[in-house]
């Protein structure tokens, strides 16, 4: 039963030779080692009682007892003194101190170790979720450059302040908010919003804190403070959502409210009335019966073993849970919200359409393309690369921030841009099917004429129709979030089946979608950029999609994917639905042991020794059907 708590949050605390986000290895972690050395305390006191030296298994016994009751003890006393709140960390207290007072020491050990043990991974687990998001603020640089009386001057990024002009030059990120006002350039905004296509800016476009730029020299004149701009304001979201889920009481917890007062007021009643109507000894006694007969051993057993042996078994096709917390919501989600690039997509440009007039090949009007893309970085001319690889270079190349590239191939001019720079000519309305389409389309001339119209554009997974089907099967609704244009998100989501389609949206606006959403039920939340970590932590289950995720992402989401494949999805949903049924059904178990073994003590039926042979049947049967739950199946499309 040790080992089983103690593997209950192991994936979310990383057990081993992992390092906390103070620096701090585990085994140097009081609240993890107090709880590890009542359970050797405890198993020690075991042997030595099983080898006949009942006075040492006794001292063991106690020093397990109140090492494992001093991590949940006074903080269950200062819950009911302070907060007025009664959970289950009182009432395994009250049940502990029962056992004592009648004289099982060995099961009150037992209850405090297995109660702090899984206490305190659950802690961890919550303390790491919270700890990598300070890491946001790295995209943030130590400097910025600022325009002062005409000359440039360097300055902490911090100390910027609303109003003054930035000077952002090629390859350096920008250091808070604002809105061009000289300068073209393309934006790399990839970490913020997990687009893969960069952004075309030019005076009066607004940028973000963090984007890079790749091209010109930008002059920005900043809309937020160097303390205060969009990035804190994820960190801001992130951290208050996590802060408002971490306070979601556990399943246990909220069954020990009703039971807890209860349990008190009846045992108080047993002794009160029964000494001044009979003998006090006998109706005291009979009182802290009713007390252990009321003990959850059961319940603060078979669910977390429950929890643990399907985690376990989820690890093992790719889904990491967490916490058990986490898989106690899992089983509940109706409503899955999803990113679109880089969890529907593959997060990997490439040219789908090329259009040419007549007498112009479409292999030659890439390998024009390819001649001059080849001396950008910009990732649509990487994917125009890969498509003519071999294409020879172009000479007298020069870039035109935010527009295009020129140069010259074979004695002619070629030049390659967006139609919002380059006529497209006959290619016009062609061009816009495409963009319908969820293409972006870069037009090519020769001589100054327009020869061809390349669509590029980011393919959704394979695997995505069949798993939104799958979903759709399972009584799932599905919403596609993203910061992406609306037309291409309409085009996408059209291939993959999704109805309820929402566009062009910022972190903070995603999270307020996942807000809305939760109204009429649970939502999942699935997605692997920096840009979606606010609705991550705001939804009820955040999911990370693969091991390339952001590190924000994989942070604040309560579940991770190691892979792509997002058939994980619902083969991970039927999983949680399934634990979940066995939980329901060791706690309905538990609460009937409960209900049948009070009346039997209360009428002194049962003695102390009969109690506690029940409760130890009670845990096999339950712990039995908890393992259960490692058993997975796959789901049929």
């Amino acid at each position: 039963m040790s080992a089983a708590c103690a593997c209950e949050h192991e994936p979310a605390s990383t057990a081993g030779e992992e390092i906390d986000e103070a620096g701090r290895p585990w085994w140097g972690d009081r609240g993890i080692m107090v709880p590890v050395f009542s359970g050797v305390a405890f198993l020690a006191g075991l042997i030595f009682d099983w080898s006949g030296l009942e006075i040492s298994a006794l001292v063991l016994f106690w020093v397990g007892l109140l090492l494992g009751a001093s991590t949940f003890v006074p903080g269950a006393i200062r819950n009911l003194v302070t907060k007025r709140k009664l959970g289950i960390g009182l009432l395994m207290t009250i049940s502990a101190v029962g056992a004592i007072i009648l004289g099982y020491v060995e099961e009150a050990a037992a209850l405090a170790f297995l109660y702090s043990i899984a206490e305190a991974l659950e802690d961890k687990a919550m303390d790491r979720a919270r700890g990598g998001l300070r890491a946001l603020l790295k995209l943030v640089p130590d400097t910025a450059t600022v325009r002062r009386d005409g000359a440039s001057v360097e300055i902490a990024a911090k100390d910027l302040a609303i109003g003054q002009i930035m000077l952002v030059r090629p390859g350096e990120r920008i250091a808070t908010d604002g809105i061009v006002r000289s300068g073209r350039s393309s934006l790399d905004t990839s970490a913020i919003t997990g687009e893969s296509i960069p952004v075309e800016v030019e005076p009066g476009d607004a940028v973000s804190a963090g984007a890079i730029n790749t091209a010109g020299v930008l002059e920005v004149e900043t809309t937020a403070a160097g303390t205060d701009n969009s990035l804190t304001t994820i960190v801001e979201l992130v951290e208050q959502a996590q802060a408002e889920k971490g306070e979601r009481a556990r399943l246990a917890d909220r069954i020990a409210r009703p039971l807890v007062p209860g349990v008190l007021v009846l045992a108080a009643l047993v002794a009160l009335v029964g000494s001044l109507l009979g003998d006090p000894e006998l109706w005291i006694t009979r009182a802290l019966v009713v007390l252990v007969a009321a003990s959850p051993c059961a319940l603060a057993i078979s669910v977390p073993l429950t929890v643990v042996a399907a985690i376990g078994s989820a690890s093992k096709f790719g889904v990491i849970i967490k916490s058990g917390a986490v898989f106690e919501r899992f089983g509940t989600i109706r409503h899955v919200a999803v990113d679109k690039t880089g969890t529907l997509t593959r997060n990997e440009p490439a040219v789908t359409a090329v259009l040419t007039v007549d007498g112009v090949a479409e292999a030659q009007a890439l390998a024009w393309a390819a001649a001059l893309e080849q001396h950008s970085t910009h990732p649509l001319a990487a994917a125009i690369t890969a498509a003519a690889p071999g294409a020879p270079a172009a000479g007298g190349v020069t870039e035109q921030a935010g527009h295009g590239i020129e140069g010259t191939l074979d004695g002619a001019r070629i030049t390659v841009g967006n139609p919002r720079w380059l006529d497209a000519g006959q290619f016009g309305d062609q061009v816009a099917s495409l963009e319908e389409q969820g293409m972006t389309v870069v037009v090519v001339h020769r001589e100054g004429k327009a020869v061809a119209a390349i669509g590029v554009r980011d393919e959704l997974r394979p695997e995505v129709p069949e798993v939104v089907s799958t979903l759709a099967a399972q009584g799932f609704e599905v919403t596609m979030l993203t910061g992406d244009n609306a037309r291409t998100a309409r085009a996408l989501a059209k291939q993959a089946g999704i109805e309820d389609v929402r566009a062009e949206l910022r972190p903070e606006d995603k999270a307020a979608a996942i807000a809305e959403l939760t109204r009429n039920g649970s939502v999942a939340m699935i997605g692997d950029g920096i840009n979606d970590a606010p609705a991550l932590a705001a939804s009820d289950i955040g999911i990370a999609m693969g091991a390339t995720g952001s590190d924000a992402a994989i942070e604040s989401a309560d579940v991770a994917f190691t892979g792509h494949d997002l058939r994980l999805i619902p083969r991970a949903f039927d999983h949680a639905l399934r634990g979940r049924r066995i939980i329901n059904q060791n706690i309905l178990l538990s609460l009937l042991i409960i209900a049948v073994l009070l009346p039997l003590a209360l009428f002194g039926v049962l003695g102390l020794a009969a109690v506690v042979l029940v409760h130890e049947i009670a845990e096999v049967i339950v712990i039995l059907n908890g393992l259960r739950a490692s058993r997975t199946r796959k789901v049929a499309s």
